[in-house]
């Protein structure tokens, strides 16, 4: 994900790549042009440690692409905060971070307020189609009663890391085992997406049930990354439901697998609000995940440099847009709007 954000900034005007940040064995020192796989240099040594990138460079905007959890990318959006530097973030738990540590959130806003720096997760999910875009449909609505939504997607792009975490080629009796150890998490992300829409319409949420099933594959499928046969799991069903005055009002549904046409199925992304009017949006194929990932963390660039300081989710700024002209235009016009 940073190779793919990195070379979306590359064709963004007004966007200069200042620095660049990897923790991996070999790559300090390393021109990030080649990183990324171009044939050209860029001039960008790729450091490893995080102080040092920030201090020698001093970047308007940091775009952290590391890992999904919020006590896992909190020491360093803190240290990047500490500078002054705005960070968007693309860990699924920082699309809505009160839900998992209210201490943590509380402590990010502080920081960055008192920095005058600002702070957004995002993504394609959770980030946009769980949240953002369910929230933007319900714009039309006198009254929303529930929502239920699901997104049907296509694993085969993705490594090892995101593969092992939905327990592609394991044994369904191992799928199952991991799901009780913690190893196999499916989907991360309905409880930050649910709270969001939550705190958005103003309704209370009582409790969130979660559900984490196989999907066993009857054909042979194989990625660039892995080969699973007929018998192994292909995938995660995970489903979620949230509850507000002992009734369904949220029920997020995400089957993630590797080559589902295989087995004929349509990637798909699906929204039905009953509500009135009632709404039904729904899009094949899916919105593909890193590109659209990568492309609204670059794309809040210029939402995030036009924010008062603070914690912001994707609910609180202006709506993303695929900007093609110079960033710099928007941040001015943006500030021209609000009167800063």
């Amino acid at each position: 994900m940073g190779c793919e954000v990195a070379r979306v900034l590359l064709d963004r005007q007004g966007v200069e790549v200042a620095g660049a940040c990897d923790r991996r064995p070999g790559l300090a020192g390393a021109d990030l042009g080649r990183v990324i796989g171009l044939e050209d240099e860029l001039g960008v040594p790729v450091e490893s440690d995080l102080e040092t990138a920030v201090r020698t460079t001093r970047p308007d905007v940091t775009i952290q692409t590391t890992c999904s959890e919020l006590d896992a990318v909190w020491p360093d959006i803190a240290l990047m905060l500490g500078n002054g530097v705005n960070v968007i973030s693309i860990a699924e738990e920082m699309t809505y971070p009160w839900c998992r540590s209210e201490p943590i959130a509380r402590e990010m806003h502080e920081l960055a307020v008192a920095n005058g720096a600002v702070v957004l997760g995002t993504g394609v999910n959770p980030g946009f189609v769980f949240d953002l875009l369910i929230l933007t449909l319900t714009g039309v609505c006198a009254e929303v009663e529930s929502i239920e939504a699901s997104r049907t997607n296509d694993l085969s792009p993705y490594g090892a890391t995101v593969l092992s975490a939905q327990g592609v080629g394991s044994t369904p009796e191992a799928f199952v085992r991991g799901v009780r150890q913690g190893t196999i998490k499916g989907h991360v992300g309905f409880p930050q997406s649910m709270h969001l829409i939550a705190a958005t319409l103003g309704w209370r949420i009582d409790r969130i049930e979660q559900k984490l099933d196989p999907i066993v594959s009857s054909v042979r499928r194989e990625t660039l990354h892995t080969v699973v046969e007929p018998g192994q799991v292909a995938g995660c069903l995970h489903s979620a439901v949230a509850y507000r005055d002992g009734t369904p009002a949220i029920t997020l549904t995400h089957p993630q697998q590797v080559c589902p046409a295989l087995e004929g199925l349509q990637t798909t992304d699906r929204i039905d609000i009953r509500g009135t009017p009632p709404v039904h949006f729904e899009g094949q194929p899916e919105i593909a995940g890193g590109q659209a990932t990568a492309a609204l963390a670059v794309n809040m660039i210029s939402r995030v440099l036009g924010a008062a300081p603070g914690l912001h989710t994707m609910a609180d700024l202006p709506v993303p847009a695929a900007l093609h002209d110079d960033v710099r235009h928007h941040v001015r016009s943006i500030a021209e709007r609000t009167g800063d």
